[in-house]
């Protein structure tokens, strides 16, 4: 059967969709979460999508079959003096994933995962990072996408996949 969804390149105009899907990602725990207004407002939230698109940033988007927007992954390079959760060192894209709770367990986080690598590694990177707290269901895909944690924090890990 074929996916009832498509990924295509992000645009600079899923600027707005990309803050809802940091605001996903940070509530992926079902019955709660911080308020969509608060989590943008926050420097270490708002990092991820503030400016959105500049020159160093890529992404795709992936969308129902109605063209609607389901899911998203991208990347920033983050400067030490500004480091994401996910930040590993300078000339390393940090990666952003989200993606409709209704969508989750549907391929659509691994068709933009492997899009998204496939890309920064047609860019001449040779890692990517992420963080991902521990108890996310997200760390499994991750996993089987070949990320290993290279560091463990407080509550959260630090993941890299070698690209070359």
């Amino acid at each position: 059967m074929p996916p009832s969804f498509s990924v295509r390149a992000a645009t600079q105009a899923d600027g707005a969709f990309l803050g809802d899907m940091v605001v996903e990602a940070a509530n992926w725990r079902p019955g709660g979460g911080q308020p969509k207004h608060q989590l943008i407002a926050s420097s270490e939230h708002s990092r991820y999508v503030s400016g959105w698109m500049r020159p160093s940033d890529a992404g795709f988007v992936a969308e129902d079959a109605n063209g609607q927007p389901i899911g998203a992954a991208w990347y920033r390079m983050l400067p030490r003096s500004d480091p994401g959760f996910g930040y590993v060192g300078t000339g390393v894209p940090e990666l952003i994933i989200g993606v409709r709770p209704i969508w989750r367990a549907h391929g659509v986080g691994r068709a933009l995962l492997q899009r998204l690598c496939d890309h920064a590694r047609s860019q001449g990177f040779g890692r990517m990072s992420l963080s991902v707290e521990r108890g996310n269901f997200a760390a499994t895909l991750y996993r089987s996408e070949g990320f290993a944690v290279v560091e463990a924090g407080h509550g959260r890990d630090t993941m890299v996949k070698r690209l070359r």
